[in-house]
């Protein structure tokens, strides 16, 4: 299945951050925090302006981003789990 955002949204797939436990104490997953970080999926095509125009996006599908912390809207497609965030809710692009 296929999934495109519309207007300014963008699908959003979480990255992991690696789980490193210092002295032994393991977290539950229920306790940990969900990251920040992700990739984007899809884009769409852009935001709407009164003149009939559309805004372009600033990220590609691919890129790596940061996000607020309670940014978005948790979807699950086909058993994954993803984040559709609003353009500007995206803090910024994480270079390489």
């Amino acid at each position: 299945m296929t999934v495109r955002p519309l207007h300014d949204h963008v699908l959003v797939k979480r990255i992991e951050e690696e789980e490193t436990v210092r002295g032994g104490i393991i977290i539950p997953d229920t306790a940990k925090e969900k990251p920040q970080q992700g990739e984007v999926m899809a884009v769409g095509e852009g935001k709407l302006m009164e003149d009939g125009t559309r805004a372009g996006i600033d990220v590609k599908a691919g890129d790596r981003i940061l996000f607020g912390k309670y940014s978005g809207a948790d979807i699950r497609i086909e058993g994954d789990e993803y984040l559709i965030v609003r353009e500007d809710e995206i803090l910024a692009v994480l270079g390489k």
